[in-house]
């Protein structure tokens, strides 16, 4: 290959088009000689008349041998091509490697060899029937019988790398019958042997960025570079930071609109620490700020007041409707205490925290305990034995028959209610003759599970149970809900639910046992004015009432417009709007309007009809964007603890960086996720803190773990047709607030406390 350092004449220069993708087409410039390609570098003019673009990224890199180096390239683009053709080096081998460890190892590839083997004639032209149940349809790439033949007689490695060095390759495929069928290896088992190596949890693959990130390393091809260690820690930290504070900033502009709600989640780690997460939340999103290692703070409600204080300042205390925490006494020293330092604003009991406590007592009351007890042997023997458990699922149609909760209280009667829909699956399961073959069926744990699913008691008592707790269930999803704002909703969710009760168990003394519970833990809620103004001000059930409007509601909306607006002239104009609002006067009674109570969201509804009434449609709008619960996404993995345990300042700094980006990715794709990509099997380490009494056996036999197989184990399906249907949990909630008892009842647990 010859290189001069002049241009040639009759050299015609072209352009580099937009398709060339490798780093070094832009060091240099393209020339034209007849049908010859010329390439020159535009630092040192030297021109090279063979070798293509990989002798000019040696040239620009000082790679000795195929060309002459450089002298008069910068130092950064040195260095970015020395690492660009390291990194294809090192790629290139680590991809035959990996193809090599596939070919040779890959279990469904030998059983598939094995099958050809033993059960074909290669020169029949018989072709392989592959199991639905590990092989899946679509293919980017075919490698057909012939191929695999070859494969066995030698040429298995050579073919690997040739499949594995292609451009854009998802996968090896295998051709059947008429059409292709995925196999299961080359791009799954480099995604899981990757996840198994860091200890990653496996439900990583759920993450929003996770195929994003998969088709980015397509895209880039066969010579793309991976970021190193320090990229990750250097700029791409950086840039993830950055762009997360872009999204914060514009949030903050919707903040003036909608107003927020400051959200304090208390977590107790493992190792002791008490760690308190402060977020923001508005109707656009929830955002995470800092975590504050809060062990010495909580023993005095002082610090914890300062501590409040200073975030509502960060925030900006004239976006801030309230602050949300846990009800324990400091906190509601120190949320009286903020209250009196900012009077436009209020601080509210966490309403996840109190559902809570109400599903922890309804579970304690004995004739529930014995029957939650029941349902968890029964479940415990299922989940521990991979025979019983894939009979279920196969007699469920892929269902299971523990269902995980928001919370571990909430998923004790989410599960009954499951078992309950399941009844008659369960029951055809136990008079099966495949019951009858299974030896499990004779253990004590079957002869139990046999006595307790033939049991008409036990299902009358779970379908009662399911009735009396299923409104509160409904309560908590409202409150966790993504969808919408719970403020509107929250106060009619708990009517509801003891309007239920009420009329299950119809006679006083046998629902005020439920009632006292309810009232025990909810007062604080009831009695909340922002909770009051919301049922008010939401038109679905403010219409709906017939008569005057409970006082308890009134006094609370007239309570909010005193605190939230502190211009008693603004306050005069919102009580003359509040009579157009009552009378449904112009706008608000528009035949549009009526029919949109339904369909709308309330902030919405009032945004599109409330414009005669301004002053009342801007608190109805902030009242009514706003959430009712301090519980933030899950933490795991997380690296809280390691801020505080770190002592190198530029470490903990970049370490709070870290915990800052990762908390709300979290939070923003809790938005985009589905309920199917949320789905996880109950049998799962990921569950545990919401399932464990569920699934795990006190005690377990020796032998029992001898013919234990969770390889045998048949996965979960996404089948819902034997739940019904999801309905919308505000739908569910209808119109109608006639029952004064439920109102009254407030009054009467006030009257008790004086």
């Amino acid at each position: 290959m010859e290189v001069v350092t002049v241009v040639a004449s009759g050299m015609e220069q072209v352009p580099i088009t937009s398709q060339k993708h490798d780093p070094a087409w832009k060091h240099c410039q393209m020339y034209k000689n007849g049908e010859k390609i010329h390439l020159k570098c535009v630092y040192c003019s030297k021109i090279f008349k063979g070798g293509g673009i990989h002798r000019i990224k040696e040239h620009l890199a000082g790679h000795k041998g195929n060309a002459a180096t450089c002298l008069r390239v910068p130092p950064d683009v040195r260095l970015a091509m020395q690492q660009s053709l390291d990194g294809v080096v090192v790629k290139k081998r680590k991809k035959q490697k990996i193809a090599e460890e596939i070919m040779n190892i890959n279990p469904i590839s030998s059983e598939l060899d094995a099958f050809t083997t033993d059960h074909c004639d290669v020169d029949t032209g018989l072709q392989l029937i592959g199991s639905p149940n590990t092989l899946e349809p679509s293919s980017s790439l075919v490698v057909n019988r012939d191929k695999l033949t070859s494969s066995r007689s030698g040429d298995r490695r050579k073919k690997g790398r040739e499949k594995i060095s292609s451009a854009n390759v998802n996968d090896f495929n295998v051709s059947v019958g008429l059409g292709e069928i995925k196999v299961n290896n080359y791009m799954q088992m480099a995604i899981g042997k990757f996840l198994y190596d860091i200890g990653a949890p496996l439900d990583a693959v759920n993450s929003v960025y996770f195929l994003p990130m998969v088709e980015a390393i397509i895209s880039g091809g066969s010579g793309v570079v991976t970021p190193s260690y320090h990229d990750l820690r250097g700029w791409i930290l950086r840039n993830s930071v950055e762009e997360v504070k872009d999204d914060i900033h514009k949030l903050k502009d919707t903040w003036g609109r909608t107003g927020c709600s400051v959200l304090v989640d208390q977590w107790n780690t493992e190792f002791g620490r008490i760690l308190l997460n402060f977020l923001v939340y508005c109707p656009e999103g929830t955002v995470f700020l800092k975590s504050v290692d809060a062990s010495a703070i909580l023993t005095s409600s002082d610090t914890l007041y300062d501590l409040l204080k200073q975030v509502v300042e960060e925030v900006g205390d004239r976006h801030v409707l309230q602050v949300i925490t846990n009800s324990e006494e400091q906190y509601i020293v120190a949320g009286r205490k903020l209250t009196d330092t900012f009077p436009n604003m209020y601080w509210t009991p966490c309403a996840t925290r109190c559902m809570d406590l109400i599903l922890e007592d309804f579970a304690k009351l004995d004739w529930i305990n014995v029957i939650i007890e029941q349902a968890k042997s029964i479940t415990r023997f299922v989940c521990n034995h991979s025979v019983v458990l894939n009979m279920v699922r196969r007699f469920t149609f892929g269902n299971d028959i523990v269902e995980p909760g928001l919370t571990r209280f909430a998923t004790s009667f989410t599960t009954l209610k499951r078992m309950v829909d399941l009844k008659h699956n369960l029951q055809s399961m136990v008079t099966s003759q495949d019951w009858v073959d299974c030896p499990y069926s004779k253990k004590s744990g079957g002869l139990e599970m046999l006595d307790i699913i033939s049991n008409q008691s036990f299902w009358s008592s779970c379908v009662l149970i399911v009735r009396l707790t299923n409104p509160l269930l409904r309560v908590l999803r409202i409150i966790g809900s993504e969808n919408r704002p719970a403020m509107g909703y929250i106060y009619a969710g708990m009517y509801r639910a003891k309007e239920t009760i009420k009329k299950e168990l119809v006679k006083r003394e046998d629902y005020m046992v439920y009632w006292n519970i309810m009232d025990h833990w909810w007062e604080q809620q009831w009695h909340h004015p922002l909770h009051a103004a919301g049922f008010f001000l939401n038109p679905k059930f403010f219409y709906s009432i017939e008569g005057d409007m409970p006082n308890e509601i009134l006094s609370g909306m007239f309570d909010c417009i005193e605190r939230l607006v502190p211009d008693i002239q603004v306050q005069d104009k919102i009580i003359k709007e509040v009579n157009s609002y009552k009378n449904a006067v112009g706008d608000f009674g528009r035949k549009m309007a009526v029919r949109a109570r339904e369909t709308l969201l309330p902030a919405e509804w009032w945004s599109t009809y409330g414009g005669s009434c301004p002053n009342l449609t801007r608190l109805a709008t902030r009242i009514l964007s706003q959430t009712c619960s301090s519980t933030g996404c899950n933490r795991n993995r997380i690296p809280f603890e390691q801020i505080h345990d770190t002592r190198n300042c530029l470490e903990r700094q970049r370490l709070r960086d870290l915990v800052f980006i990762q908390y709300n990715f979290r939070l923003r794709q809790m938005v985009y996720k589905s309920k199917e990509q949320n789905s996880v099997d109950p049998v799962s380490y990921d569950c545990i803190s919401v399932v464990e009494d569920w699934i795990t056996e006190k005690d377990v036999c020796l032998e029992d773990y001898e013919s234990l197989d969770w390889m045998a184990l048949d996965p979960p399906s996404d089948n819902t047709l034997l739940l019904g249907p999801s309905n919308d949990e505000v739908e569910d909630l209808g119109t109608g607030f006639d029952d004064y008892d439920i109102f009254n009842r407030v009054k009467e647990s006030e009257e008790q406390n004086i």
